[in-house]
């Protein structure tokens, strides 16, 4: 991963391999990826696009 990202470990991850790291880029998008191969996959998306899916699993979670 390149020096200037800020990868932030999701709170809900559990003492394993399989979390999931967000971070922004110099643009403002969005970026994911995951623990177990930070080098591998970076999912990109925008920031509207990320809320909404924020707010979609803290809805689920709640009605769940």
């Amino acid at each position: 991963m390149p020096a200037y990202d800020h990868w932030q470990k999701s709170s809900h991850c559990a003492q394993g391999d399989s979390c999931v790291h967000v971070a922004t880029d110099a643009a403002g998008g969005v970026k994911l990826t995951e623990s177990s191969d930070p080098t591998g996959a970076i999912l990109r998306t925008t920031p509207d696009a990320w809320a909404a899916f924020v707010r979609t699993l803290k809805e689920s979670r709640a009605h769940g």
